[in-house]
């Protein structure tokens, strides 16, 4: 009976201070108007990618933006007398006494809503009459302060729901994943019910208690007459239908949101001191938008694990794509099993690592020649090893890749080719310094050092820098940052921070154009030919020492793509350690590839301007194109031979076919009479066998009757679709398809469709 005594002391208490308590005139604040809330970080389309918070999920609203029925909901069910009571009803402590005296314990509250608020954001639940005299005058004097509308809705963006969901915000998301404006009548009840016991009402594990409670509850809003007898009847028969959003510490692409948070934590603008900032990011409730897409965050992934897919024996991968023109970074992956648990795989590869660049390097020493006046028709020669003379040490010795000797070749094969006998000469032409200068001017923010051996990557950099520096390149020269978020919206709406990109120019335009036209050959033809999507690429492999790194750096002028793989602690990418040799040529290029058709599918074929001088000019080194033979529907052999006299580089992909024999040339890329450069690769796609499914084709480029051809040789379906991929149709896209759904290389059945859209004719 100690329990009964203590509350008819303490009401006692209450009703003998209420008038004490009126008589104060003091205006009190007793908790700020932006509590404690849980912060956002959204990826470009908006959609979440993390939360962060100290525990406590949270989203503060206005009353306007909480359901109606919740609020009656509420009202009815805590407190019915709360728009007629002063802060402290004593209708309802006295009913509350009486049943506590006939139950022999404290069965039954008498706070009102304005008393719990108090209770929550001031004082602690202990039930003393000390505590419980406090909770009176400080409910009376803030009902003197503030309006009831005011009350109620601090009460719910604070009032706990249970699961970690503090507000009505919250809890409408948690339970049914919709904001609190969209709740229904069966819905409000059921959090309306949730106030008085959480745990013990709640719907994911006591779904048969919660369903009851939330029947109460309508009765009791059918009793005070806020609910129609009909809408009782429907809420009370609506199933209970929990299934929101089951928050977690598993973000999506966990890596890049590290990034955001550090890259606001170390921005002053949002505090003087690391604790200020920690503060507003954690407890803010900022919503902060960035520039990740999630599809191609998902095609990223999916790129990486089709060709990794053993955790335990492969190595590691790290993608960024970068749109050149804005800076945007919209797929950043920064390794894998980032919530394995261990404190490596948070490790972000992608924008903390650093890592020897490889022949990706050679693009800057050779962009530093052409600055300085450097014609790509210089000579050099390629020998399989040279010596190369240092001042005031030991010659250098290089070697080229496998040993392979060039004799006499010019910069763009030596590109194309990747010799580093020739860069090994080319820098001490043009001096490391300039090389390592013009790689920083692209966006290479590491520490880079002098060394000649810089022209074979010995200097380390992240993926993000290198992508970076590629996207400037693809740019025509003009440098942008890497960006990762777009706006900082405070909790009431306030711009606390908008992008604002800046474009600088580093380059010559010409000099970039030069240098493009030469990294396309590297994919045409060259290091690079895995890489080819169906539309202008300028890329470079790399191979580090030892092969403990490769990377495929590559762009279009809407993307560039760096990828990166090795193991985290260095060791060589060779069998019996991995499954192959893994080159920059190899699996990194792959991955590009795939992750880069399905990540432009629905973007415009686009080519890099050319250079102002011509192709026939000597500086360019390149030379002007002649039409290309027809060669379809010949047999390979014959094929091959013809295009290999006129000097072209032959690739064959074989696909299944229903019609003609094995061999037989079904389609060329470039087409037939297309002014091509000598020395350029001419892909044929060759009739083979008749499988169930298929890797859907590279159908970019055709025309409509070529598309259909090859989709009835496979045996699938063509839906074309005539659409302009980009305003007005240049004469030489008119006819010719630009995206296509599957993307290039996705496994699909016979039978199946595959949509292409084509350009207008006229």
């Amino acid at each position: 009976m100690e329990t009964v005594k203590t509350s008819l002391i303490a009401c006692a208490l209450i009703v003998a201070v209420v008038a004490t308590a009126c008589s104060y005139s003091a205006i009190i604040d007793p908790v700020p108007l932006d509590p404690s809330q849980s912060s956002s970080i959204l990826s470009s389309d908006g959609s979440l990618l993390a939360r962060l918070d100290l525990g406590e999920h949270r989203e503060a609203i206005s009353l306007e933006a909480i359901a109606p029925e919740l609020v009656r909901a509420v009202v009815a069910i805590e407190d019915h007398r709360y728009f007629d009571h002063d802060g402290v009803d004593l209708k309802a402590i006295l009913r509350a006494l009486r049943e506590d005296v006939s139950q022999g314990a404290v069965v039954e509250g008498g706070s009102t809503i304005t008393q719990q608020y108090v209770r929550n954001v001031l004082l602690t639940r202990e039930q003393t009459p000390h505590r419980k005299l406090e909770e009176a005058i400080l409910a009376v004097r803030l009902e003197r302060s503030f309006t009831k509308e005011e009350i109620l809705e601090r009460y719910l963006n604070e009032v706990y729901f249970g699961n970690g969901a503090y507000g009505a915000q919250a809890a409408a998301d948690r339970y049914f994943a919709k904001p609190a404006s969209d709740l229904t009548l069966a819905e409000s009840a059921l959090l309306a019910g949730l106030l008085r016991a959480p745990s013990t009402y709640d719907p994911f594990t006591k779904p048969d208690e919660a369903t009851a409670r939330r029947n109460r509850v309508i009765d009791a809003m059918l009793r005070y007459k806020v609910v129609s007898e009909a809408d009782a009847v429907r809420a009370r028969a609506t199933p209970l239908k929990v299934s929101g959003a089951q928050w977690s510490n598993n973000t999506v692409a966990p890596h890049f949101v590290d990034a955001v948070k550090r890259w606001f934590l170390a921005n002053p603008i949002f505090g003087a001191t690391l604790a200020e900032r920690e503060h507003l990011l954690y407890q803010g409730g900022l919503k902060i938008e960035t520039t990740l897409d999630t599809h191609r965050q998902e095609l990223a992934e999916s790129a990486i694990a089709s060709f990794l897919d053993n955790p335990s024996t492969n190595p590691a991968a790290s993608l960024v794509a970068i749109e050149p023109e804005t800076g945007h970074v919209v797929s950043y992956v920064g390794g894998r099993d980032y919530w394995s648990g261990s404190d490596a795989a948070k490790f972000d590869l992608a924008g903390q690592a650093l890592r020897p660049t490889g022949s990706t390097f050679k693009p800057f020493v050779l962009l530093a020649a052409i600055a300085t006046g450097v014609a790509l028709d210089t000579q050099y020669e390629g020998p399989s090893k040279i010596k190369i003379p240092i001042t005031g040490q030991e010659p250098w010795v290089v070697r080229n890749y496998d040993e392979q000797s060039f004799g006499k070749i010019d910069l763009v094969e030596a590109t194309v080719h990747s010799v580093n006998t020739v860069f090994a000469q080319l820098i001490a032409d043009v001096s490391a310094n300039s090389a390592v200068q013009t790689a920083a001017a692209a966006g290479v923010r590491s520490l880079l050092r002098p060394y000649p051996s810089a022209a074979l990557g010995s200097n380390e950099a992240t993926v993000l820098d290198v992508a970076s520096a590629y996207s400037t390149f693809a740019s025509d020269g003009l440098h942008v940052d890497p960006v990762f978020v777009t706006k900082v919206v405070g909790p009431t709406g306030e711009i606390l921070y908008s992008e604002i990109s800046r474009r600088d120019r580093v380059f010559a335009g010409e000099d970039v154009r030069i240098l493009n036209h030469t990294l396309e050959q590297v994919v045409t033809r060259g290091t690079g030919i895995n890489a080819r999507i169906g539309r202008p690429v300028a890329g470079k492999t790399g191979t580090g020492q030892d092969y403990k790194d490769a990377w495929f750096v590559g762009s279009t002028p809407q993307l560039t793509t760096a990828v990166w793989l090795g193991f985290i602690k260095p060791e060589p990418m060779l069998p019996p350690r991995t499954s192959e040799k893994i080159t920059g040529g190899g699996l990194p290029t792959k991955i590009w590839a795939r992750f880069m058709a399905g990540a432009l599918a629905e973007s415009p074929i686009l080519e890099f301007p050319l250079p102002e001088l011509g192709l026939d000019d000597p500086k360019t080194g390149l030379i002007p194109a002649s039409p290309i033979a027809d060669v379809v529907m010949l047999s390979i052999e014959t094929a091959r031979d013809i295009l290999e006299a006129a000097g072209y580089q032959v690739t064959i992909m074989e696909i299944p076919n229903r019609q003609f024999p094995p061999g037989v040339v079904l389609a060329q890329l470039p087409e037939a009479n297309t002014a091509v450069i000598a020395g350029s690769s001419v892909t044929l796609t060759v009739a083979g066998g008749e499988p169930e499914t298929l890797d859907t084709p590279n159908l970019l480029g055709l025309f409509a009757d070529e598309v259909l051809f090859v989709g009835g040789q496979l045996g699938v379906n063509i839906n074309l679709v005539t659409k302009s991929d980009f305003g007005v149709v240049r004469k030489e896209q008119r006819g010719r398809t630009w995206q296509q759904s599957p993307a290039v290389g996705a496994r699909i059945e016979i039978g199946s469709t595959i949509k292409v859209w084509i350009n207008p004719t006229i």
